[in-house]
């Protein structure tokens, strides 16, 4: 915890190494264009409801890097795999809108390739059309504010909504996104400004907006059980055993004639871990005081 009157050389000194080995480092080397927006994955959990796909057809236009897939359902596409899969094409984040009762209720955000990862619960949800007199968006790139992160997990979790960003706003779509913390819960927001008098200049939602609030952050990509390992045999009361079917033969697709075959490029590959160290996680006695906040 900080007191009101700031961090503490300490705290500086501690948020200084936190900075130069946190997994967000390449982001802020701007090795690459401020311009181009990092890759968004989102997806939602198995059999989703109308109303999650709706919430995620928000978030698509709020990522301005965001890009939208159905999961598909059955075994093999545990979020695990998923997030092994989007990080060998290139995206930097997976987001996966879970949802209870046929409404979201949770979010869990994935920095890829190699973690960490947040979860988070999603209450107050109000959609672009529920809010009356919105601004219609635009496709610039916005502007990010982050507001009382003043904690080293909360400057972590601060640093991580930040790479859903580009780093270089387009300061002519006058659009800004703001996430403020205020007693651990964090407020979305996104507004467009308009300068009407060189003096005064007034903000118009455009939406959507909703409250998170951190449960737990781990280190690693989602965890995957018994990844790679071969199916249990099934046992026989004779006492034989039922050998694993062998692999399905793919298909080579069709040569044209004189062409010849060329080896596929090999893909970067991310395989899930079985198992997730925490960094932290919440717990009720956790909170001694009702002054007590962690980010």
């Amino acid at each position: 915890m900080l007191s009101a009157a700031g961090p503490s050389s300490a705290q500086q000194v501690e948020f200084s190494n936190d900075i130069a080995s946190d997994p967000f480092a390449d982001y802020f080397n701007f090795t690459q264009d401020p311009t181009i927006p990092p890759k968004v994955l989102i997806t939602t959990s198995a059999k989703a409801s109308k109303g999650t796909y709706e919430f995620c057809d928000e978030l698509v236009g709020v990522f301005p890097g965001a890009e939208f897939i159905r999961r598909k359902k059955g075994k093999g596409f545990e979020m695990g795999r998923i997030a092994g899969w989007a990080a060998g094409r290139g995206y930097k984040h997976l987001l996966v809108v879970n949802e209870d009762m046929k409404k979201p209720n949770a979010i869990t955000l994935v920095y890829l390739p190699n973690g960490p990862m947040a979860y988070f619960k999603l209450t107050s949800i109000e959609l672009t059309k529920q809010i009356y007199g919105h601004a219609r968006a635009t496709p610039h790139n916005p502007e990010l504010v982050l507001n009382n992160f003043s904690t080293t997990l909360g400057h972590g979790v601060g640093r991580m909504f930040q790479t859903l960003f580009p780093p270089l706003p387009e300061f002519q779509g006058r659009q800004v996104v703001a996430l403020h913390n205020q007693r651990d819960f964090l407020f979305f927001r996104r507004h467009r400004y308009a300068f009407r008098s060189p003096e005064k200049v007034a903000l118009q939602e455009i939406g959507p907006r909703f409250t998170l609030k951190l449960r737990w952050l781990k280190r690693g990509l989602p965890a995957v059980q018994n990844f790679g390992a071969s199916p249990d045999v099934l046992e026989i009361s004779v006492g034989t055993e039922e050998l694993p079917e062998p692999p399905e033969e793919v298909p080579m697709p069709e040569q044209d004639e004189g062409s010849e075959m060329k080896p596929p490029e090999p893909l970067p590959v991310s395989n899930p871990p079985k198992d997730n160290e925490y960094i932290w996680r919440w717990k009720p006695e956790l909170e001694t005081t009702r002054k007590t906040f962690f980010l």
